[in-house]
């Protein structure tokens, strides 16, 4: 049986059938929160239809979990709508930063390919094209397949959680509250890369839950990704400066 890396049609590229392949273990995590997202969704009176149109303009696990809280406050009627905005921007500012460090990978592509692609941009398919590159390896097309694939699994299997909430009920019943959890440290254990990757992880821990307690709100989310992020930027320049000159040639 052929790999999905071997097969490409023409007008794909190059990279795209590994992608989806790599990120295939990955989607059905993004499908198993997806669930619980549609449920939550139905339990704060979203129909179908806003369900799934929210998941497919959106595609931000992360900020629609948090944005359903508002729409249970507000109430059908009387939705807080800046509220909403505005934390979704907060919760997704962690993209800026992601698509930055994919910034090589794009310099040779059009400007309007690289807005189009970066629309596919998510936590999982970033993570693996991340040490694709690191190895070396990653492209535009391996970015795309993987997260063609997690965008339809989150898509879908929100609208199928939306259907089946009446069944479904309470989701930690069933672990599925656990799989959004699960899936970001199936993540992590694929980006480690020995003791300097513990130094940005320890300050982006400390810092969000120190933010947690005492900022309200998702300020965690931004405030422990730009204090990791600012670490691992400062730790290669420590390592340069620490280490001694050459000795002088005779």
């Amino acid at each position: 049986m052929r790999q999905l890396s071997a097969f490409r049609p023409p007008l794909v590229p190059p990279g795209f059938g590994l992608g989806m392949q790599r990120s295939a273990p990955l989607a059905l995590g993004v499908a198993a929160y997806g669930l619980v997202w549609g449920a939550l969704a139905g339990q704060a009176g979203l129909a179908p239809l806003e369900t799934g149109l929210m998941s497919a303009a959106v595609f931000a696990g992360a900020a629609q979990f948090v944005a359903l809280g508002f729409w249970q406050g507000g109430g059908a009627h009387a939705l807080p709508l800046w509220p909403i905005v505005v934390t979704t921007l907060i919760v997704n500012l962690r993209f800026v930063l992601m698509s930055a460090s994919l910034y090589p990978m794009f310099e040779r592509e059009a400007a309007r390919r690289r807005w189009l692609t970066a629309f596919w941009i998510s936590d999982e398919n970033w993570a693996l094209t991340s040490a694709e590159l690191a190895q070396g390896r990653g492209s535009v097309g391996f970015l795309l397949g993987g997260g063609l694939l997690v965008y339809g699994a989150w898509l879908l299997s929100s609208v199928a959680g939306r259907l089946a909430g009446t069944w479904l009920g309470d989701p930690a019943r069933f672990g599925l509250d656990f799989a959004f959890t699960a899936s970001f440290l199936a993540l992590l254990l694929g980006l480690w890369r020995g003791r300097p990757t513990l130094l940005p992880w320890a300050v982006a821990a400390i810092t969000a839950v120190l933010a947690h307690a005492w900022l309200p709100g998702k300020w965690y989310i931004v405030v422990g990704g730009l204090c990791g992020s600012i670490a691992g930027a400062w730790a290669p320049v420590r390592r340069v400066e620490k280490t001694p000159p050459c000795a002088p040639t005779p």
